[in-house]
């Protein structure tokens, strides 16, 4: 199965000049935030697939103009293709933001969803904005990562931990990926398409 993630910047290869056969094997699109809403609506429109999204610190619009056709999995859990799905929207607290929140209560968000993780079979893939606390993140403290990421990476050990919000630009995919135990955490600025087999 492939996957295409997006966050953060809106590209031209995903705007009015998409090329669709470029992105044509993409069986589903997963966006990190803070990213028009009227982007990821035309995104999944041209390419035909579902999209599953949490919000960045900055989309406040999504609230009264949510993206059409597309799926808020912030605090849920969703099944696609087999594999398991979870969402986490927002950055660190850092100016009192609508979608930002302190560390505690991002580790309140993930309690609520601790039965359905441990009597459901856990979780493959966690979509968020924000990165793990010291894993791909930044010092300043709109930049800084959730603790509470890390305590979930351990206990969960999903297969892939896909982020936003942390803006870098990569000369190979190999550079946004950072191995910690068995997961690999990822920086889906931009875009980036991922390639997930079933085993």
């Amino acid at each position: 199965m492939k996957i295409l993630a997006i966050s953060d910047i809106v590209v031209p290869e995903l705007s009015d000049r998409i090329d669709v056969r470029r992105f044509r094997d993409a069986d589903l699109i997963l966006s990190c935030g803070d990213l028009p809403p009227e982007y990821l609506s035309a995104i999944r429109e041209k390419l035909d697939v579902p999209l599953f999204y949490v919000r960045g610190n900055h989309d406040i619009r999504y609230r009264s103009a949510p993206p059409v056709g597309c799926l808020n999995i912030h605090q849920r859990r969703v099944v696609f293709n087999g594999l398991w799905f979870m969402g986490l929207e927002g950055s660190r607290w850092y100016n009192g933001g609508p979608i930002q929140y302190r560390d505690y209560q991002m580790r309140r968000m993930i309690w609520c969803m601790l039965p359905g993780l441990w009597f459901g079979g856990g979780v493959d893939i966690v979509v968020t904005h924000a990165p793990p606390r010291h894993i791909n993140d930044a010092e300043d403290r709109c930049h800084r990562g959730f603790k509470s990421f890390i305590k979930l990476i351990a206990r969960f050990k999903p297969r892939y931990f896909i982020h936003g919000h942390i803006h870098a630009h990569f000369t190979d995919p190999s550079q946004r990926v950072t191995q910690v135990g068995d997961t690999q955490v990822i920086n889906a600025f931009a875009w980036h398409l991922l390639e997930v087999d079933h085993g």
